[in-house]
């Protein structure tokens, strides 16, 4: 599963989720020549992108190139089950990328469009969000 080997701040702030926006970087095919785009903006956990991952390269076997646009950086902190109130901060319980509309998300490169295409459509039963299939 993918998480930051270090990070500067252990514990984040969750931010104001409200009018989430559109993605400006990270919106065209870089590596690849089929993408898949997130149609929504929500947080994706590690365990989310690295389940859509393995159904992608369990279709494609050991074809083609995968390439993960979206890392898991931001942390989350959750306190213990039956734990009274007080006593602070909860400790780190997994991390999340933050994702908006227009990011691209995976990308794949030397595999026939109908193979790409239903990768990705597998790939999208695994994450919480609306995603649009996109090529060069």
């Amino acid at each position: 599963m993918l998480y930051p080997k270090k990070v500067k701040h252990r514990k984040w702030h969750r931010g104001k989720r409200r009018g989430k926006g559109i993605e400006t970087r990270g919106t065209e095919l870089s590596f690849g020549s089929f993408g898949l785009k997130a149609q929504d903006g929500k947080w994706l956990t590690a365990r989310q992108i690295e389940a859509a991952r393995r159904a992608i390269i369990r279709y494609l076997k050991k074809g083609g190139k995968l390439w993960i646009r979206i890392f898991p950086d931001k942390p989350v902190t959750q306190k213990g089950t039956e734990v009274p109130m007080g006593g602070g901060k909860g400790g780190v319980d997994h991390y999340v990328s933050v994702v908006k509309p227009g990011r691209m998300l995976f990308e794949l490169e030397g595999i026939k469009e109908e193979m790409a295409r239903e990768a990705f459509k597998k790939a999208t039963t695994k994450l919480p969000i609306k995603t649009k299939f996109v090529k060069k």
